[in-house]
């Protein structure tokens, strides 16, 4: 796994990834948000070196139930899930360096 470009506009039910197995980092936004676009590249940097985590960027907005039941507000939010269950989170981050700190926190480094 990898990381993930486009937005999914079917989200996932909660109950799919309270069961996540693997690490996963659900990732919330828009594919027009300008906050979204600008953390793509730090996202992207952060993620080398952790190819067995999944990525799962689904597109939020109103009425939107998963983003709800995380509680997002601003765009992007990054939650990282160790076996469904949340282990950080990050909102709009401004660098990569964050971001693999809490990659850390569900895949770390061998």
């Amino acid at each position: 796994m990898s990381m993930n470009t486009v937005y999914a506009t079917r989200e996932p039910a909660r109950d799919e990834i309270d069961a996540l197995g693997e690490p996963t980092v659900l990732e919330f936004g828009a594919p027009w948000c300008g906050h979204c676009l600008a953390a793509q590249p730090l996202i992207e940097a952060a993620f080398e070196g952790h190819a067995r985590v999944r990525h799962l960027k689904v597109e939020d907005g109103k009425g939107r139930p998963l983003g709800r039941s995380f509680g997002v507000k601003l765009w992007p939010t990054l939650v990282f899930l160790d076996r469904g269950r949340e282990v950080a989170r990050l909102v709009r981050p401004g660098q990569a360096g964050q971001i693999r700190e809490a990659l850390a926190l569900i895949d770390p480094p061998a």
